[in-house]
């Protein structure tokens, strides 16, 4: 076992009917680049994780059914809303590698002014973007049950951390 895994947070989302989260567990690795925040993005490249973008969160529940993502807190410290309406509130800081599984909704409910993150998705995989919409629901939940589990941890690399999690 990798001696990072007890620290590893997990949480689990129902569907809501609107939001339709996943089986699989967000992941949060609590300050666990607190070291590289500034090579946060060429880990997750060189950890087979691409398509790497720098911004904030959007302040509306959302989610992608044809990727998962990760989020890499480069600066400033956010409260981000997890699992749609009635999801979890979490706070995040610099330093922390939050990898969402497909499906699972995010939203920006307080960003500090200078808050940022770093976001990538595992090669082969291209996000979309979807609110909730009623119409798309037996595409989004055929998209999701249809999206690969990475090839590798975008922190570990080939160590594949998040399979104790995710299998």
């Amino acid at each position: 076992m990798h001696a990072f895994a007890n620290q590893i947070q997990t949480y689990s989302f129902e569907d809501d009917g609107e939001i339709p989260n996943s089986p699989l567990p967000l992941l949060v690795y609590p300050g666990v680049l607190n070291e590289y925040i500034d090579q946060m993005d060429e880990i997750f490249l060189q950890k087979g994780w691409h398509s790497t973008w720098i911004g904030s969160i959007f302040p509306h529940h959302h989610y992608h059914s044809t990727a998962h993502e990760v989020l890499g807190v480069l600066s400033g410290e956010a409260t981000v809303q997890f699992g749609g309406q009635s999801g979890r509130k979490l706070e995040v800081s610099p330093g922390d590698v939050i990898i969402i599984p497909a499906g699972v909704g995010h939203k920006q409910l307080y960003g500090s002014k200078e808050f940022l993150v770093v976001g990538a998705y595992p090669e082969g995989q291209y996000k979309d973007m979807r609110n909730g919409n009623p119409n798309e629901r037996p595409e989004v939940l055929h998209n999701i049950k249809e999206v690969p589990l990475p090839s590798t941890d975008p922190v570990f690399g080939d160590d594949l951390l998040f399979l104790q999690f995710w299998s």
